[in-house]
């Protein structure tokens, strides 16, 4: 059996061929006692610092002050002590070691070139005691450092049922409490059952322990996808890294400290961005990251490193956004990290002065402030510029000052949301040419849902009286412009305003919108302890829904309106004025889970950068698209313990009825972002009957051990286990996507059954990089309460363009290949048309492409729409070429079987041949299928039919006419 013990000793192996020395616990220089290895300390300081090493006995005043550090922890004072250890290390680290008692420096680990960390003794052991040899804690994995414990792992076995790596992170978390100082010095922690490796930093929540992968490694599944994190990782110098420049301590609302280590994406994109400032060229690139995903705390770790990196000559850091909010936000982030030398440069004024003095600090600002200087403010090659949001709003005039003011700078530029290629400004602004993809570092929201880093967004449509009809909105407008006697010109300027608006703010509608929503917040959304967010077409509609939902609810404490109240000359809005503090301590509110306000109405404010994990559904009833659209929808996919499963996102506009359209990205997977409720409730029925079909016979009522066993016995080896898995994982999401709708009442005792089974059969294959991880431990948890947990592997519905994807991005490059291929479509297509010329739907078919062409030669659309167009057509000429057997195939197929029956004609054989023919045409053609060939399924559909018209009905018993009459179908048909 794979025991624990096993699984230690391969990760010792592993990581003693990774720079690291393997010593058992017991043959290190240490009592049960110490939680240094004080001699190996010892010979460090005298190795790493000569003043230490003409005096050895100044060794022992430092690790004096160590030990005191250590001692003096109490858990509710971890963190403090551990951020007190890292400024001992790399800022107080002066003794009075010099000449005449002078304060000099001494280090501790050297620094981090390649000669100095070879000066480091890096160990890993196991089996570590503390505090005593009897009665102790037995830490599974302790890494070392010259005698300082900087990381502990806990593992677990991977062949026990109901075990996963979240256990040995809560024995972690445990330790952290009972044994506080073997964590002061602790950089990381880690753990895993085999499946999955997990790190966090001390005292973090399970739910923000997080995977480290690479480019080259993206699995997750088995002890050799674990043994590859951990090769990834586990590097000395990734670790001196991480605990140098990528480790940070923040101060929270209620003013307690807490520890920030990077995730793998973090790390990857600021140091993508640090190596390309250290090698001086190119002195652009282009990082997309995922909303939610943390690009803010991104540009915090690249900033601190780039200004601690000596060879960089002190540099300025300037961070740019093009939103107030945004701006508020990652000040936010770079205050709550108690990150040094930082400026806000919040005038014109400010911005001049700054660069004029040439200051060498961080600097947060909006874009708009580079708007309103003039010429060259700092020639300097060390500025490195962090530009947020970085699509095609920052550019034009405002990206050309920027650049004319400071005319040496590195331009990075960060986004949330994908850039189409169309887009070639923004490519050409911050693209460099020596990244093939467009990015310098990419991590897109299937690695962030994959990661546990965001959730995945639901999408729920709602009853389509609801929704605004195009066709209606246009015909109103059209009454009310001929009404106003407008010309073309003023009908074109004021169209947009007047169509919508004379839908949106129909009381009749926004009444219906709103009830909606009540009955679907009060349902859905609050009895689990999460908020909404209301997103309205302008102002105006935010006073109108509140009003009505206030009326609803019979209380106006549930709800708050949040918007910008600038330009409200008439102080129409004078109720929702509020300064910045105000407004933080409002949203601190919407935060808290025990305040009354649940619903946060809003119209363009915090629908980006607002960060509230409690929020979990949008109630979407504004007209939005692209950049916009996403970044707004992406408000809810923040994690939020164990209960929150995914973002939702309820539509009364329509906006999702075509999520191509909407979300109008080349990039193909940006359309899985969204899943349809109504589409899972109709196909929740059939995975349900698939997952008990594994238990044929099998008493659900049963839910004693005997029940479970006799479960057990239908999947008897690894591969049904694997199956079952598999199958359990989707209705697992489906049921999540769905509860609590009482929809599932009626599958409940059937969902909490399987999921016991699930529980006690363990899958072991590798198809779902979080299946216990997200659910493992929880599924008991589900069994007990009737509440389902997340798992958060991506869900999404096919379409034309996800297949078609790689075609449509060779499309949008211009690639010679993709255009060729475009037009092979179009010509296979008018094949298609003229060979079924007098069947209704192809003529159809015939007359939309003829359309679709005059669209596209008019300019009235673009290349990349016509394709996506002529794509949709080619998709139904094919489906509809599967209903037709074509006439010259028929012909051949009829006159084959007519040759074969008048052949073997005989007394007992019907005169009529032809009646013959035409049924076993008829019927055949009514079973086949496309490739029906290549099946048994269809074979044996097939035979059953000709037999039905053959032996049964014709009574003919002759089996060598039989497999003749089958050969020629399979020939012809």
């Amino acid at each position: 059996m794979f025991s624990e013990a096993t699984f230690e000793q391969m990760v010792c192996d592993t990581l003693s061929k990774n720079g690291w020395k393997y010593i058992p616990a017991d043959k290190l220089p240490r009592q049960h006692s110490d939680v240094l290895v004080e001699p190996m300390v010892k010979d460090a300081l005298i190795r790493l610092n000569p003043c230490i090493a003409e005096d050895p006995s100044r060794a022992d005043e430092v690790i004096y002050k160590l030990r005191a550090l250590i001692l003096s922890v109490q858990a509710n004072n971890l963190v403090a002590q551990n951020e007190a250890f890292k400024k001992l290390v790399f800022e107080n680290n002066t003794f009075p070691f010099g000449e005449n008692g002078r304060a000099v420096p001494i280090t501790f680990f050297g620094s981090l070139t390649a000669e100095e960390m070879a000066k480091n003794e890096y160990v890993v052991t196991n089996q570590w005691v503390y505090p005593k040899a009897e009665g102790g804690k037995r830490l599974d994995i302790v890494l070392l450092i010259n005698g300082f414990p900087i990381a502990i792992g806990e593992l677990k076995t991977p062949v026990r049922e109901a075990i996963s790596w979240m256990d040995g992170a809560g024995d972690i978390l445990a330790y952290e409490k009972s044994i506080p100082q073997m964590f002061v010095t602790n950089v990381f922690n880690f753990a895993s059952e085999g499946k999955c490796y997990r790190y966090s930093s001390i005292n973090a929540p399970l739910t923000v322990w997080g995977p480290w992968h690479t480019d080259d490694h993206r699995g997750e599944g088995t002890l050799v996808d674990v043994q590859t994190s951990m090769k990834d990782m586990i590097k000395p110098e990734i670790i001196m890294d991480i605990f140098r420049f990528f480790t940070l301590f923040a101060t929270d609302k209620k003013y307690r400290k807490y520890k920030i280590i990077c995730r793998y994406q973090q790390f990857e994109g600021a140091n993508a961005i640090v190596n390309r400032v250290r090698a001086g060229y190119p002195k652009q690139g282009l990082i997309w990251h995922f909303q939610g995903s943390g690009k803010s705390l991104l540009m915090v770790f690249a900033a601190q490193k780039l200004r601690m990196i000596p060879e960089l000559k002190n540099p300025t850091v300037v961070i740019v956004d093009d939103r107030i909010d945004l701006e508020t936000q990652i000040t936010a982030t770079f205050n709550a990290s108690d990150i040094p030398s930082l400026v806000k440069a919040s005038s014109k004024e400010e911005l001049i002065d700054f660069f004029k003095g040439d200051m060498r600090k961080i600097l947060i600002t909006t874009i708009f402030k580079f708007g309103e200087v003039e010429g060259c403010l700092n020639e300097r090659h060390n500025i490195i510029l962090m530009v947020d949001e970085a699509h095609r709003t920052q550019e034009g005039n405002l990206g050309e000052k920027m650049r004319t003011a400071l005319p040496n700078a590195f331009f990075f530029g960060l986004t949330g949301t994908p850039i189409n290629k169309l887009d070639k400004n923004t490519f050409r602004t911050f693209g460099a040419e020596q990244d093939k993809s467009g990015y310098m570092s990419r991590y897109s929201f299937a690695d962030s849902i994959r990661d546990g880093a965001t959730l995945p967004l639901n999408f729920e449509p709602v009853p389509v009286e609801l929704h605004v009809n195009q066709e209606v909105v246009d015909a109103e407008f059209d009454r009310l412009a001929a009404q106003a006697g407008l010309t073309a010109q003023e009908k074109s300027d004021v169209a947009r305003r007047i169509r919508m608006e004379a839908i949106m703010k129909s009381p009749d509608r926004i009444e219906k919108v709103c009830e909606h929503i009540v009955n679907h917040f009060l349902t859905k959304v609050d009895p689990n302890g999460f908020k909404g967010q209301v997103v309205c077409y302008d102002r105006e509609s935010c006073v109108l829904y509140k009003k009505a939902i206030d009326k609803l609810l019979g209380d106006d404490h549930y709800t708050t309106i949040v918007m910008d109240t600038n330009n409200d000359k008439e102080d129409k809005y004078k109720e929702w004025r509020r300064d910045r503090d105000e407004e933080a301590k409002l949203l601190d509110r919407f935060r808290d889970p025990n305040d009354p306000l649940k619903l946060v109405i809003v119209t363009a404010k915090l629908l980006t950068g607002f960060d509230a994990p409690i929020l979990q559904v949008m109630y979407l009833d504004k007209p939005m698209k692209d950049h916009t659209l996403l970044q707004a929808i992406c408000r809810v996919n923040r994690v939020y313990g164990h209960d929150k499963s995914n973002g939702l996102i309820v539509d009364y506009i329509g906006i999702f009825d075509d999520v191509a359209k909407a979300l109008n990205f080349d990039e193909s997977t940006i359309q899985k972002v969204i899943t349809n409720i109504e589409e899972v409730k109709k196909v929740f029925p059939n995975l349900m009957e698939k997952c008990l079909a594994y238990f044929p016979n099998v008493d659900r009522s049963d839910d004693g051990w005997e029940g479970l066993m006799a479960a057990q016995e239908c999947l008897p080896t690894n591969k049904e286990k694997d199956e079952f898995g598999a199958d359990y994982r989707v209705i697992n999401r489906a049921y999540n996507a769905l509860s609590p709708d009482p929809f599932l009442h009626q599958y409940l005792h059937d969902y909490r059954w399987l999921s016991k089974v699930y529980e006690s059969v363990k899958p072991v294959d590798t198809r779902g990089p979080l299946i216990w991880a997200s659910i493992g431990a929880k599924t008991m948890e589900l069994v007990h309460e009737n509440i389902s947990v997340s798992d958060v592997a991506e869900t999404a519905p096919e379409d034309i363009l996800e297949l078609d994807a790689e075609l449509i991005d060779d499309f949008i490059a211009g690639k010679d290949g993709a255009k060729k291929k475009a037009k092979k479509i179009e010509i296979d297509l008018v094949a298609r048309i003229l060979v079924h010329g007098k069947d209704p739907r192809f003529i159809r078919l015939g007359e939309r492409l003829e359309e679709l062409r005059e669209k596209h030669e008019q300019g009235l659309i673009t290349s990349i729409e016509f394709l996506k167009r002529l794509l949709e057509l080619a998709k139904e000429a094919v489906q509809a070429e599967k209903e037709v057997v074509p006439v010259a195939e028929v012909d051949k197929g009829k006159a084959a079987l007519t040759e074969l029956f008048n052949g073997v004609r005989c007394n007992n054989t019907p005169v009529i041949v032809e009646r013959i023919v035409k049924d076993i045409d008829d019927i055949v053609r009514i079973v086949r299928f496309d490739g029906w060939q290549t099946t048994v399924a269809g074979k044996r559909e097939v035979k059953r039919a000709l037999r039905s018209v053959v032996s049964v009905k014709y009574k003919i018993k002759d089996k060598e006419l039989f497999d003749k009459a089958y050969g020629y179908i399979e020939q012809y048909y």
